[in-house]
């Protein structure tokens, strides 16, 4: 390919090319201002930079940088590993406009316990780890930290203050008197007193969490039994509180350090989603919006994204990916040098670590429609709209259907409102589904369509452009036929069929009448604002029929639970405190309790937890 511009004279790719070397190495590419616009890296230079300049061979997009090319400058390492590093490395510090570049690269913070103090303290920390004690993390954000020492100050309230504050001290502070701290400074509680919360707070914080729970419950049968039921009463809260932390951070069979990562990709835009998981506990997640100029399959993403992020931080022992990136083997031999341990990559999971796997892949693809829908507008998506659904006016307002029950039991139909400026709540209503048969969603659509449209009709409400119906051609044709019974013939009805797949993304759109959904193009911004639309419904529809069938609860449900004796139930309740703990327990932790078989967990997690159709 021919290279035109003013200072070609000065470069000559034919020459450049032909004194080049073939060792390993990195590549820059500069433009006639001097700016590098692309950094590469090779085991051949040779081979890999002539690539681009051979016809037919670029990409058009790789077409158009390459016509800006007016240099292009050389690094050889001794080996290809040292290639990738020195790449990661320069990206970061140039960052390339055509390379894929991190955006967000700063240091994370630390939970850290002293340990030269009498009354060690409790404190985030950022940065080097010079200062004595033990640290805990990383975690994903400052935001993160507080949460976390939040919580602990509820459980073990020992010290937060600075040194400078604790030691001028002369009475309690506010921290004590809302029983966040137990006031070492003024002498309020012993110094083997303190050291136990410490000691508890670091069982916790380490992940030992099934023995720190035991003990506790040791400890409060031993004060029941001395009739200290005051202070056995605190340490069941204590109990009850850590089992509800360490259900919903709790990632079972990962009892080591885990990075989950997924990668979604949409109408140039990229987003990467992080689960850090220390010592089997979810400490959170980030969310980074890669700079794209071109478009990148996941994979190739990935395989920029990674060593950009973790070559200058901790890396863990295991990272569980959505896509394997290019060139793995090569990633995981570097990564494993710079972190002086091995490091696996893995793509092809199974049991709770594929279920964690796609909770991530479900959190990136969210993110990323979030970031499209503000990125495209709410203006464009309805030129979109109309475009697609073929619209001879752009829509005003749209509302759709949803219906939610289990097993036929306690139906509630949604309707969800939306307009220019989005959901108008106000609007939203539910039915509850009576005189049916159990299960029959055809009939429960044509009930709620009907009784909303009779108010339309008495002019309650204004009347919407599309109707959209959660489901395909069966209740698309009860919408119909309940709007010709009231003679409402001016809203457009459209199905928002899942697809074989049930995947966000692949909804079909069904029209009356039509056999054939309507072809759509799956990147046009106007199917985010169905999609946001069936998931609003969605939602509102599962919390008004949750709501229903709470109220019609009369009887204990641990009673009703089959091979659930009382002497079971009572270890139940111990552990969880309760029995609303119970029931925001997950299978794996009802599962880790001495007597509860898997079969039965699970048979309790589905009394407190129903289907949702």
């Amino acid at each position: 390919m021919d290279i035109e511009n003013e200072n070609q004279e000065k470069f000559s790719i034919d020459e450049f090319l032909k004194n080049l070397t073939r060792l390993p190495g990195i590549y820059k590419m500069l433009n006639e201002k001097g700016d590098i616009i692309y950094i590469g890296k090779a085991k051949n230079l040779k081979n890999r930079v002539s690539s681009y300049f051979r016809k037919g061979a670029a990409s058009p997009k790789q077409q158009v940088m390459v016509a800006k090319i007016v240099s292009i400058e050389i690094a050889v390492t001794h080996t290809e590993a040292e290639a990738l590093l020195l790449e990661s490395q320069l990206i970061k510090k140039h960052k390339p406009r055509y390379n894929i570049c991190l955006r967000d690269d700063k240091s994370y913070p630390y939970i850290y316990i002293s340990s030269e103090q009498k009354f060690p303290q409790i404190t985030s920390h950022r940065g080097a780890k010079k200062k004595k004690g033990n640290y805990y993390g990383p975690y994903p954000s400052a935001g993160a930290v507080r949460e976390t020492l939040k919580l602990l100050q509820k459980i073990f309230p020992i010290r937060q203050c600075e040194d400078s504050y604790y030691n001028n001290r002369s009475r309690p502070c506010l921290q004590h008197q809302i029983e966040r701290c137990t006031a070492p400074c003024v002498g309020l509680i012993t110094e083997d007193a303190y050291r136990e919360d410490v000691k508890n707070t670091e069982l916790f914080l380490a992940g030992k969490s099934d023995l720190l729970i035991d003990k506790l419950i040791e400890e409060m049968d031993q004060l029941s039994m001395n009739l200290e039921f005051e202070q056995a009463a605190v340490v069941r809260d204590r109990i009850s509180l850590l089992r509800t932390i360490l259900e919903k951070n709790y990632v079972s069979g990962n009892k080591g350090d885990v990075d989950i990562i997924a990668c979604a990709t949409k109408a140039g835009v990229a987003c990467v989603q992080i689960f850090f998981i220390r010592n089997g506990q979810n400490l959170g997640n980030k969310t980074f919006f890669p700079k794209i100029n071109t478009e990148f399959s996941p994979e190739s993403i990935l395989y920029a994204f990674i060593p950009q992020y973790y070559l200058d931080k901790n890396i863990p022992n295991e990272l569980i990916v959505s896509h394997e990136p290019e060139e793995c083997t090569l990633l995981c031999d570097v990564l494993a040098l710079h972190a002086g341990h091995g490091v696996s990559i893995s793509t092809n999971v199974r049991s709770d670590r594929a279920k964690w796997l796609q909770m991530v892949k479900v959190n990136a693809d969210n993110a990323l429609m979030t970031k499209l829908a503000d990125k495209q507008g709410s203006y464009t998506r309805y030129l979109s709209l109309q475009e697609e659904l073929g619209c001879q006016e752009l829509p005003k307002r749209l509302e759709c259907f949803d219906i939610s029950h289990t097993q036929g039991d306690f139906t509630v139909a949604s309707c969800v409102v939306f307009d220019r400026e989005g959901p108008v709540k106000s609007a939203y209503r539910r039915f509850n589904i009576e005189g049916i048969t159990p299960g029959d969603d055809y009939a429960a659509i044509y009930q709620a369509v009907s009784r909303r449209f009779k108010r339309l009709v008495k002019g309650e409400h204004e009347a919407p452009d599309i109707l959209f119906i959660d489901g395909g051609k069966g209740q698309v044709h009860q919408a119909e036929k309940a709007l010709e019974e009231l003679q409402v013939n001016d809203v457009m009805i459209v199905g928002v069929s899942k697809g074989p797949d049930r995947k966000a993304g692949m909804e079909k759109m069904i029209l009356p009448g039509q056999e054939q959904p309507i072809d759509t193009n799956p990147n046009a911004s106007g199917l985010l604002l169905i999609q946001h639309i069936r998931d609003e419904a969605h939602r509102f529809a599962i919390t008004g029929h949750r709501g229903r069938r709470g109220k019609a609860k009369k009887e204990s449900p641990l009673e009703a639970i089959a091979g659930l004796g009382p002497k079971r139930r009572q270890i139940l309740l111990k552990q969880f405190g309760g029995l609303q703990g119970i029931s925001r327990a997950g299978v794996e932790g009802l599962s880790s309790i001495d007597g509860i078989s898997r079969q039965l967990a699970q048979r309790i997690y589905d009394t407190f937890h129903h289907q949702d159709d």
